[in-house]
């Protein structure tokens, strides 16, 4: 089988590429190489010191014989995408190739503008040269668990069923965003749904949760491999930022109360849950909507979490809170339904203490690297 993975250069993207190369498929990695350029921006860095594109690439084919090809552009670029399709040929589209950060598209106009317009009129390109090219080309595009807000109902897969005034329908589950990242991806899977329903392009959308970890098999068999790992309160997860904290010696700093509660699941799952999605293509004209999480915490738990582990080490951690940046519910009901990519073979690598553990050994490693004012927030949504 043939894929493209677009935003192979990224944190989801590169062990994806090397995990799916490793199992027999041939891979082609799309990507601008914007996401170098936002460290740049931001004054930030990945906590572990990344190998340019070309270097990873060129030692994985001394590792393994396996040829990776790269081609450097932006989805935006039509005639770029297309003439990628073209030569390809692809099977699968696995699309990773956008602005992911919530904190990034809400630093002001500037950012929320670039952050819809990169991501809706990118995979609105991709749809159109599908169509054009591939039309059998299965898209499997990372949609975002951010999409469903926290409402006060278990939310489904995708789908509900409504009753209303005696009738009864199958609706898309009710979208509420929380930033102007996550409106993107609303707007995204609305122009999937369409093209699907229009077109016959089959797509699955993959509702992921928040990824953790660092390593896979394949980023562990030589250092220039290794996966990024983002720390910095703009593109870092709170778990990431909180065993970062803790091995500089920092407070744990928790948003508000700490009771916001989300999906979550490990680097190597994302990849698995990639293959599954291609391996069990949706159908001609399908849109298939996966919930790819297989945990739930709080933000409290996971610092809890966090702070045990680090004071068994040997580590004066503590926890402290601050005014939450962010305009969300920071006490709410939250249960997911995840139950699809179970049932299709995801067996799950669950967040236990070892798992903390190798993490923050890890980061302990590197701490060095720490850019330490970029441990703190300095962008709200107010």
């Amino acid at each position: 089988m043939k894929i493209i993975v677009a935003g192979g250069d990224g944190f989801c993207g590169w062990p994806t590429v090397l995990y799916l190369s490793n199992q027999g498929y041939e891979v082609s990695i799309v990507d601008s190489m914007v996401r170098r350029k936002w460290d740049d921006e931001l004054h930030s860095n990945s906590l572990t010191p990344i190998a340019s594109l070309e270097d990873r690439v060129k030692k994985w084919r001394e590792l393994t014989g396996k040829d990776i090809k790269v081609y450097i552009g932006d989805l935006n670029h039509y005639d770029f995408l297309r003439e990628v399709l073209r030569q390809t040929k692809p099977d699968a589209f696995v699309h990773f190739a956008e602005q992911r950060s919530a904190p990034y598209s809400m630093i002001d106009r500037e950012h929320a503008v670039f952050t819809q317009v990169n991501n809706v009129v990118g995979t609105l390109n991709v749809l159109y040269g599908i169509k054009e090219m591939v039309p059998e080309c299965h898209l499997i595009k990372l949609g975002t668990m951010g999409e469903y807000g926290t409402p006060n109902i278990d939310i489904e897969e995708g789908y509900i069923e409504i009753g209303h005034k005696g009738r009864k329908d199958v609706l898309p589950y009710p979208k509420q965003p929380g930033s102007m990242y996550h409106l993107s991806k609303v707007h995204d899977s609305h122009n999937i749904m369409f093209a699907c329903k229009a077109w016959g392009i089959r797509a699955t959308d993959l509702n992921q949760g928040v990824v953790y970890g660092l390593h896979t098999d394949e980023t562990e068999m030589d250092p220039v491999l290794v996966n990024r790992l983002d720390y910095d309160a703009v593109f870092g997860t709170a778990l990431n930022r909180f065993i970062i904290q803790s091995a500089i010696g920092h407070d744990m700093t928790v948003y508000g109360k700490g009771g916001q509660t989300r999906g979550f699941l490990n680097i190597k799952d994302t990849v698995r849950c990639i293959e599954i999605a291609a391996e069990t293509a949706a159908k001609k004209g399908e849109f298939r909507v996966f919930n790819q999480f297989t945990e739930e915490f709080s933000v409290i738990e996971l610092a809890q979490k966090v702070l045990k582990v680090a004071q068994q080490q040997g580590m004066e951690a503590n926890v402290s809170h601050l005014e939450n940046p962010r305009v969300e519910l920071e006490e709410h009901y939250f249960h997911a339904e995840n139950t699809k990519l179970k049932d299709l073979g995801l067996k799950p690598n669950l967040l236990t203490d070892k798992v903390i553990g190798e993490i923050l050994q890890a980061v302990i490693d590197y701490k060095n690297r720490v850019i330490k004012e970029n441990v703190l927030p300095k962008v709200t949504w107010k």
